[in-house]
Formats: structure tokens, sequence, C-alpha cells
């Protein structure tokens, strides 16, 4: 099965049109001009999507620590710096 919508399918068919792709637990993708520019997905697959980013980030965040590039300030002395920049 495609998981692409074309502009003009969605237009006619509306949210059945999605709805029949992400029942099936794919996204849809919708093409303008032939083109992928949207990408339709249902909320429990979006939450998941963001855990992932939220993973992600953390992980930058701890190996970012481990390494060194995070500094601990007080807020005066931070302040100062931002003022200095």
């Amino acid at each position: 099965m495609t998981n692409e919508i074309t502009a003009n399918d969605l237009k006619l068919k509306g949210i059945t049109a999605i709805e029949n792709i992400t029942s099936s637990g794919y996204e849809a993708v919708i093409t303008v001009r032939g083109k992928q520019k949207y990408v339709v997905m249902t909320m429990e697959e979006y939450n998941k999507f963001r855990e992932y980013e939220l993973d992600v980030a953390i992980n930058e965040s701890r190996n970012d620590i481990k390494t060194g590039k995070i500094k601990s300030r007080s807020i005066p002395d931070h302040l100062k710096r931002l003022k200095s920049v």
C-alpha cells in the first residue's frame, strides 16, 4: 500500500483518505504537485516520535556534561558573561 495522498485526493476524500492509510499503521504523506510536502500520523505515533526526540536531546545533554561542554556558573556570572558578548 502506498502511503501517499495527493492534495487533490485529500480535497475529494477528506479525512477518509488519511484514515485509510493511518489505520494500517502508516504515516500519510501528502503530495502537492508531485512533491512530498506534509506528513500526517496518528497521535499515538506522534507521541512516540516526540519521546524519541526527547530521548535524543537528553542523551546529547548527558554527553555534553561528560565531555565538559557544560559550564556551571552562578546567575550573576552568567548575566555578566551575556552582557560582555
